[in-house]
């Protein structure tokens, strides 16, 4: 991912790990939340924060729930320590630069997003009337959901996930049946990579959901987990298989497209390094071996980039002999064995599955 989104993503799990259920801050927060108080909270007491502070009065007692929620009854701004453990301030007036843009109408609001562009610092908002919790930190904004909510979205979201994960198995038996028969396009791959980056995506908005949810999350996290499977890895290996272009830039350049344009066979074409025109999606490609090599039990990853170094791509690794793996470092007589075995049995096995 781009620096940019890197840091919202890392903002965002920083922010729904400060407020997951369970902890201190949430339970004050809901506290709150049910006697429709609101509330402006800063978290973090650094030079920039106390630079912004007016007024108020120094607290600098342990937090907990119910303090926290006597102390959302005023009408001021609360400034709690950095490991979130202490009340230090109440009461305060924030005084943000005024020309940092914002987007929020309310007061509160408007503050607490200055207040997080600013500082850096994590702030949270309690709309009395809405009946919300918001969170910022830098760019980043996020509204916190219910719990009723959180699972519901998270459930459909798993079942979206499923769904991705049974067509992206069909696409895949059929891509490696055309890796055995030489026979692969560019588009079969294009079809795989779209589908796991949908797939990828899912997953972070599923994680999203795990970490807001907390000690509740226990099942989804299973059943993500057993949904998922290898399929991250495959997707992986595919891209290492057929990239003419360093693998690690091509999943950067992956992970920063928009939806659309992941959807758009032309533009998969042309990350992946080859001439980006519709003719292209038609050629003739040859995987280099990684996903398939990766399948034999207990071949070290050394190994399998020593064979593909030395015989270049799939189809020659499939037809060399004994002797000629025997000739790789790394290999020896009995990993060329296997190695010759265990591509026969693939092979076999990927073809009576086409029949």
């Amino acid at each position: 991912m781009s620096n940019n989104l890197e840091n919202e993503e890392k903002n965002l799990s920083n922010l729904l790990n400060l407020v997951s259920p369970g902890t201190t801050l949430k339970q004050g927060l809901e506290i709150i939340l049910q006697a429709s108080t609101g509330a402006l909270i800063v978290i973090g007491d650094t030079e920039e924060v106390l630079k912004t502070i007016d007024g108020g009065f120094k607290i600098d007692c342990p937090l907990t729930p119910a303090a926290l929620a006597e102390l959302a009854k005023m009408d001021g701004a609360i400034i709690i320590s950095k490991d979130v453990k202490t009340i230090l301030y109440a009461n305060t007036q924030l005084i943000p630069d005024y020309l940092i843009s914002t987007n929020e109408r309310g007061t509160r609001h408007r503050a607490a997003e200055r207040m997080a562009k600013q500082t850096g610092c994590p702030v949270i908002a309690i709309s009395r009337a809405r009946r919300t919790i918001s969170l910022y930190q830098g760019e980043t904004k996020y509204v916190l959901k219910t719990l009723l909510e959180l699972i519901s979205r998270a459930n459909q979201a798993l079942q979206t996930l499923e769904k991705h994960r049974v067509v992206f198995d069909e696409i895949l038996k059929e891509l490696e049946i055309l890796e055995f028969q030489d026979e692969v396009r560019l588009f079969n791959v294009i079809k795989i990579i779209q589908r796991g980056q949908m797939i990828k995506r899912i997953k972070r908005e599923i994680d999203r959901y795990i970490t807001e949810l907390g000690e509740e999350a226990r099942l989804i996290k299973m059943q993500l987990k057993e949904i998922i499977g290898d399929t991250l890895d495959e997707v992986l290996q595919i891209i290492q298989d057929y990239s003419r272009k360093d693998y690690k830039k091509v999943c950067f350049e992956l992970e920063n497209i928009e939806m659309n344009e992941l959807l758009e066979p032309i533009n998969i074409v042309r990350i992946l390094g080859y001439e980006a025109k519709t003719e292209s999606l038609d050629l003739l490609v040859f995987p280099r071996g990684y996903r398939v090599l990766s399948k034999i039990p207990r071949l070290p990853h050394i190994v399998i980039k020593n064979v593909i170094k030395a015989l270049e791509d799939l189809p020659n690794i499939v037809n060399s002999n004994t002797n000629q793996l025997m000739e790789i470092s790394e290999v020896g007589e009995k990993r060329a064995h296997i190695i010759r075995k265990e591509l026969q049995r693939l092979k076999n096995k990927a073809l009576i599955e086409k029949s």
